[in-house]
């Protein structure tokens, strides 16, 4: 490999949310990677660092482009440049979207177990969550489209918000189901909000769809938030995009982040998404493979020595679903006890709806040997749990 993922890197003591935890805890939880950035976009903003003033920052032509071309290149859909707006995170995108989308008292749909903060975003605004509850059977999720007709066609349902790929199932939605989905929202006139931040961590050969990409109805009723953050390890930088193909629905979500002052950049935030999605190419790649080969190691070691915790399929994300049914039935206390006795940081399933209290989510997005300590910790306590059982 070109790119080192293997180095340790020391995070303690830098503020890390991940990292701020007592000296035996091993954080394998929220959603930041161990690695350092393409070494492209460290460059890039060492550039900017040596000229020495921050002021004040506009959005530059280039910023565009590197969105539009990626988007051409990467995943053939293309982007035009009225779509585009700035924005310094998806998750702020989602609750101001939500705020000027929909009304007080409104129904959001998500679709469970799904990414924890779309509940915060939804009762915050003083809006009411909906959930289309994924099916899971034989060791996959589906989608319950005759239950999500159902919530659909509730006349207070107005927002549906998608995550394309799925987090925490790490599900690739298929053309067939996101054609559907925007089928059913058209008919009963409901927005899609599309969270496709983890768009870019597909596994070796896989590739998601843009729902915005799949047809004319899908553009029209779409509102779609993307960022180099995730797959760069950038979040830190505050930096995404929202792309909204219809115009009116577009001066509603513009009105919204100016409203809320979200949709001016810091002086770093262009700088590192033009590296990243100019040069940021071949590091992504390489990336990936490691990641694949993080999930290997964790599905060949589960199988060997605790068959009692399944490993659920997925395409896409770094973050590893695992269904501890058969030893698990309150993941919050399943996952505290994990972490009180071997310091293993895992996150309740729990915490992405009442379906996902059997499951517990894994990052794995560090380098091999953390991997294997972190299963070496989960085998302990297993041995030590089923001792106590």
């Amino acid at each position: 490999m070109k790119y080192d993922f293997d180095t340790v890197i020391d995070r303690r003591n830098t503020d890390s949310l991940k990292w701020n935890v007592e000296e035996n805890v091993l954080p394998m939880w929220v959603a930041d990677m161990d690695f350092r950035t393409a070494p492209e976009i460290i460059s890039s903003l060492e550039q900017r660092l040596s000229h020495g003033i921050f002021g004040y920052t506009d959005i530059p032509g280039r910023w565009y482009n590197a969105y539009i071309s990626w988007w051409k290149n990467r995943h053939g859909f293309e982007m035009k440049k009225e779509w585009l707006m700035f924005c310094t995170g998806v998750i702020p995108c989602i609750s101001s979207s939500v705020r000027k989308l929909t009304s007080p008292g409104d129904k959001v749909i998500i679709q469970t177990p799904v990414y924890n903060i779309f509940f915060n975003s939804i009762l915050n605004n003083g809006r009411t969550v909906f959930e289309n509850k994924l099916k899971y059977e034989n060791g996959k999720y589906e989608i319950d489209f005759n239950d999500l007709e159902k919530k659909l066609s509730d006349p207070k349902a107005s927002l549906m918000i998608l995550c394309n790929p799925h987090n925490p199932v790490g599900k690739i939605w298929s053309k067939d189901e996101l054609e559907r989905i925007g089928c059913l929202c058209k008919k009963y006139c409901v927005t899609v909000l599309s969270d496709e931040i983890h768009c870019d961590i597909t596994d070796p050969g896989e590739e998601y769809i843009p729902f915005a990409s799949v047809n004319e109805t899908c553009r029209n009723i779409s509102v779609t938030a993307i960022a180099p953050t995730k797959a760069f390890n950038i979040a830190g930088l505050q930096t995404a995009c929202i792309s909204v193909p219809n115009e009116e629905l577009r001066k509603k979500v513009n009105r919204a982040i100016n409203t809320d002052e979200v949709a001016e950049p810091n002086a770093f935030a262009v700088e590192a998404a033009v590296a990243a999605f100019e040069n940021g190419g071949e590091w992504l790649d390489e990336l990936r493979d490691y990641l694949f080969y993080n999930k290997v190691t964790v599905r060949e070691f589960l199988t060997k020595y605790l068959p009692s915790i399944k490993l659920v399929d997925s395409s896409a994300t770094y973050l590893l679903w695992l269904d501890c049914t058969q030893v698990c039935s309150d993941s919050k206390l399943f996952a505290q006890d994990m972490r009180d006795k071997t310091g293993l940081y895992l996150s309740a399933g729990s915490s992405y709806g009442e379906n996902g209290k059997n499951f517990l989510r894994m990052n794995i997005a560090c380098p091999n040997k953390t991997v294997r300590e972190g299963l070496k910790r989960l085998k302990n306590y297993m041995e030590d749990y089923y001792e106590r059982d």
